[in-house]
């Protein structure tokens, strides 16, 4: 491997290290701010880097020349990925323990497959189809503590559900990246759905919570103002990069794979950091998710690996 490969890997290390921590960072981030105010504060510090970044590349005049059905659709994957996914993610940390929250990630290539499969006709193999179930059971065992069923969460499980939220608007903010990555690089799409998002965020904040939720931001405490800063500049803009880095030099099903490794940090970073504990449904149903993951990622890695069938007399001749 060389040592360019070498600091790619790395740097999906980090990716997911940073991922895995922003759940205790939102966990401390939501016990101390109102949930509008707080992301839109995260998402505001993200847009202005990710700006500078565009800046930096020579792609800010491809924000000019969007059309305005792209930013229909850029308006759209904010709403959802931005707006619906961060208000789910810190109401569901006031009452969720960031360890267990993190198991959420599981669920997100799953969900996302599972549309793609009904909405886009892909196709799966026998261990996507086996990591799907273990990747969903782990998951939901892990976060409903350990019962058989999901419906066997009492009404106390609130942020549980909230968290289900989560999943659901991630798989909603990816299919419509989908759409809008057809004709906008993924950079600049990126960009722009983080500053949509922060003014959408912003204005909901200012409706719903009013003034005083940004008064009282005066009296809180230096760390959380430093897991709010992590969170935008670790777990938005820097993971980001890292990201499209892998996907560029590696290829997306590659990078993908490195998403098993988050809801690990989470478990372990929120014990470090937060004292959570780390029972043993945490663990098997953990264990299972990331297990469901890996071999979904295995499956897909090899489809792509399988030749493609020449139909017969299509090949040239002469």
């Amino acid at each position: 491997m060389n040592s360019s490969k070498y600091s790619t890997h790395l740097g999906l290390i980090g990716m997911a290290a940073l991922w895995g921590a922003s759940w205790p960072w939102g966990r401390v981030v939501a016990q101390a701010m109102q949930p509008l105010a707080a992301a839109s504060l995260r998402f505001l510090l993200a847009s202005a880097v990710l700006l500078l970044w565009l800046g930096r590349t020579g792609r800010m005049g491809r924000l000019r020349n969007l059309a305005g059905r792209q930013w229909l659709g850029l308006a759209a994957a904010s709403a959802v990925g931005v707006l619906g996914y961060s208000l789910f993610f810190l109401l569901a940390l006031k009452t969720v323990p960031a360890g267990k929250a993190a198991m959420v990630v599981a669920l997100n290539p799953v969900l996302t497959m599972l549309f793609a499969v009904l909405l886009f006709r892909e196709r799966i193999n026998l261990p996507i189809f086996i990591g799907l179930g273990l990747a969903v059971g782990g998951a939901l065992y892990a976060l409903s503590g350990g019962h058989r069923g999901w419906a066997q969460v009492s009404a106390a499980g609130a942020g549980e559900w909230l968290l289900l939220g989560c999943a659901a608007c991630w798989v909603g903010y990816t299919l419509l990246g989908r759409l809008v990555l057809a004709s906008i690089d993924p950079l600049t799409t990126t960009a722009a759905t983080a500053s949509i998002g922060a003014l959408l965020l912003l204005g909901a904040s200012l409706v719903a919570e009013g003034p005083s939720a940004w008064a009282g931001l005066v009296h809180v405490r230096a760390e959380v103002w430093y897991s709010l800063v992590a969170l935008a500049l670790g777990a938005t803009a820097l993971a980001y990069a890292w990201y499209l880095k892998g996907v560029q030099e590696l290829g997306a099903g590659a990078a993908a794979a490195y998403m098993s490794l988050v809801p690990l940090f989470g478990m372990l970073l929120s014990s470090l950091w937060l004292a959570e504990p780390v029972t043993a449904s945490l663990l098997r149903g953990g264990g299972a998710a990331i297990a469901g993951m890996l071999l979904m990622n295995a499956g897909r890695m090899r489809m792509a690996q399988r030749p493609k069938r020449i139909a017969p007399g299509s090949a040239r001749t002469g």
